[in-house]
């Protein structure tokens, strides 16, 4: 007889335990779907970020290259002034 009760009682909260997780699966399927939508978001946000700091860097070395050809020119005028 006591076994039966226990048996009973496992299968009771057995059950609960499985309605109760049910319950917050539903409940978190829409959460899932917020989270999604933000994580989408996010990486578009951080993809315009990393285009806009590609264009940024491409900007850089174009302004650098320039910066160095001058130099060069710079150096083989003085070079040329010094060697005649």
């Amino acid at each position: 007889m006591l076994f039966k009760k226990i048996a009973i009682a496992a299968a009771v909260a057995t059950t609960l335990a499985f309605v109760g997780c049910a319950k917050k699966t539903e409940e978190a399927a829409p959460n899932t779907e917020a989270a999604a939508s933000q994580v989408e978001a996010a990486a578009s946000a951080v993809e315009a970020t990393a285009d806009a700091a590609a264009s940024q860097v491409e900007a850089t070395a174009d302004a650098a290259a320039s910066t160095i050809e001058a130099a060069a020119s710079t150096v083989d005028a003085a070079a040329t002034s010094v060697a005649k």
